[in-house]
């Protein structure tokens, strides 16, 4: 079954450009299907990627892992103890307006 994973940013002012730059160089690890930037108001964006399942996710956690380490100098701190991300990810449950 598929699944998702959303992780929330914040940047720093005047790193919104490297920022994307650092994902456009991203390649896609094994069991991604896509995936999407979305700017989400001033300095803040949201990253959601579909994969072939949850299992997909959990094998590629040190890659993203690996991926945020590049550009989390970038980041400000989400603040409430969530550091410099707010990540969650699960599998569908229910598809809605597919065709």
């Amino acid at each position: 079954m598929t699944a998702y994973n959303v992780v929330r940013f914040k940047l720093k002012s005047g790193q919104e450009q490297a920022f994307l730059d650092a994902h456009k160089k991203f390649k896609p690890v094994a069991g991604m299907i896509a995936g999407d930037m979305i700017k989400t108001g001033d300095l803040n964006y949201c990253l959601v990627a579909k994969w072939k399942s949850f299992d997909k996710i959990v094998e590629a956690r040190p890659q993203m892992i690996s991926m945020l380490d590049s550009f989390r100098n970038m980041l400000e701190d989400r603040g409430n103890g969530l550091g410099v991300t707010d990540a969650v990810s699960g599998p569908v449950v229910l598809e809605l307006a597919h065709k």
